[in-house]
């Protein structure tokens, strides 16, 4: 199964359309399924008074509140449909997570194949009930949740009209950039065995290590924060990849995915041609003569594979040679 890759360029566009756009075409030369944006209005999602997260407070400059720091970054219809339309003509699939009930029917007004619902709403009881009665695939994230918490997310979602094959949970730590010994990355595979649903991980570790060994452990999707310059303002350029480090993440997991393979042990194709050259053969190990016994002081074992089995030692111990063998040649019964 093909892991679905979502380059997340999330705000990081900084109310641009033109960087916006630029990092479209970067998700695409990184080869990513889907580019993912945040689709909010501003004042549906956010209090006047909300403060910033720690995160946010260092990369805010003068901007004291939640909502004057995400007001510049908000996008417009217009904004999503020129997004939408550039996203087509570059070949890759447009995504958007939304954060208020409004920004959930624009979004499938404009064609939204799928909805991702962010960690912050997983007990937003309103929010997954409206998503739930779209009857589209749900990505759910989980940063910040317990088990009860995601459990009753699902809860909510498959009592409003999904069904759980229709849902993939996330993995996903919250702090940006998340540290190491706080990812848990195991609490994957315990959200899936919890819960019998495909699961994933959204990163925001700093590198690239940590996404590559979660669909080594089995996620079938990767969301991953990218930017142009982590130097770039704004709250979550500091925690995201840079072109670069994107296209080696997704070139390392496209990598991983053939090495995975069928699961069968058997000689691949590439490595048949290496069995007579590595393995050995029994052999004389002198000169013998015909009628003489084959025993441990005038046999041995030695490369090329190409003749008797080693596996065969104890079956021509004791045999007789039917004719002369030089030193090293093939014994043969």
């Amino acid at each position: 199964m093909k892991v679905l890759i979502i380059a997340e360029a999330g705000v990081n566009h900084n109310g641009d359309l033109n960087l916006a756009k630029k990092l479209i075409d970067v998700a695409v030369e990184a080869k990513a399924d889907f580019v993912k944006f945040q689709t909010f209005r501003t004042e549906l999602a956010i209090s006047r008074n909300a403060e910033l997260a720690e995160y946010q407070k260092n990369v805010s400059g003068n901007v004291q509140t939640q909502f004057d720091l995400v007001k510049k970054l908000e996008l417009d219809r217009d904004a999503h449909v020129e997004l939408i339309d550039y996203c087509k003509s570059q070949g890759i699939k447009f995504l958007s997570t939304p954060f208020d009930l409004e920004s959930i029917d624009l979004l499938l007004d404009l064609g939204i194949e799928l909805f991702k619902i962010p960690s912050g709403e997983i007990t937003n009881y309103p929010f997954l009930k409206k998503i739930a009665g779209k009857q589209l695939p749900v990505i759910l994230s989980t940063g910040m949740s317990t088990m009860d918490e995601i459990e009753q997310a699902l809860n909510v979602l498959c009592s409003n009209g999904l069904s759980i094959s229709q849902i993939t949970i996330l993995h996903c730590n919250t702090e940006y950039p998340t540290p190491m010994e706080d990812v848990n990355l195991k609490a994957m595979l315990t959200i899936r065995d919890a819960f019998n649903t495909e699961v994933g991980y959204s990163d925001h570790t700093l590198g690239i290590e940590i996404p590559i060994a979660a669909v080594a452990m089995g996620a079938t999707v990767i969301e991953k924060h990218f930017t142009l310059d982590r130097k770039m303002e704004g709250p979550d350029h500091k925690a995201s990849l840079e072109p670069e480090e994107l296209k080696a993440m997704i070139l390392a997991i496209r990598n991983l995915e053939k090495a995975f393979g069928s699961g069968i042990k058997e000689p691949s194709n590439s490595e048949k041609k290496n069995i007579s050259i590595a393995r050995k053969s029994i052999v004389a190990s002198k000169q013998i003569t015909q009628g003489e016994v084959f025993s441990e002081d005038n046999i041995t074992v030695k490369r090329p594979g190409t003749g008797l089995s080693p596996m065969l030692w104890d079956n021509v111990l004791g045999r007789v040679a039917g004719k002369d063998y030089n030193a090293e040649q093939l014994i043969e019964l």
